[in-house]
């Protein structure tokens, strides 16, 4: 029945602008703003919105990830954009001084948007 919608996705954010500057900016999204709504268009076609919410938390999952065919080169371009690289040490997760998780399913590194949501760049291939 909804197969054929173009359906896509949102999260909240408490400050729209700076989502705007960040995921455009920083990130180099294609990223626009109706009604105090931004859009982020996504290169498979798809899209996701940024919607303001006054009383946002941050959401304690990965709402977008970024596959990308070198994890370490996006964590180094990212850093080089003042973008922070989470570090994790527990049972599940653990990182390394980049903020990479090797070995413990795909190549990943977790980073937060302006809002504090958590977003991931990926290895593209899934490799360990």
């Amino acid at each position: 029945m909804l197969r054929a919608s173009n359906t896509f996705g949102g999260f909240s954010v408490n400050d729209v602008p700076a989502a705007m500057k960040f995921y455009g900016d920083t990130l180099g999204l294609k990223v626009s703003e109706d009604h105090g709504i931004m859009t982020i268009d996504l290169s498979n076609g798809g899209s996701v919105i940024a919607y303001p919410k006054a009383k946002h938390e941050p959401a304690t999952f990965t709402i977008l990830n970024f596959p990308v065919p070198d994890v370490d080169a996006a964590v180094d371009a990212l850093t080089k954009r003042g973008v922070k690289f989470e570090r994790y040490d527990t049972d599940d997760i653990k990182t390394d001084a980049k903020g990479v998780m090797r070995g413990n399913g795909p190549t990943i590194a977790w980073f937060k948007g302006p809002a504090g949501n958590i977003l991931s760049v990926i290895d593209e291939n899934g490799t360990m």
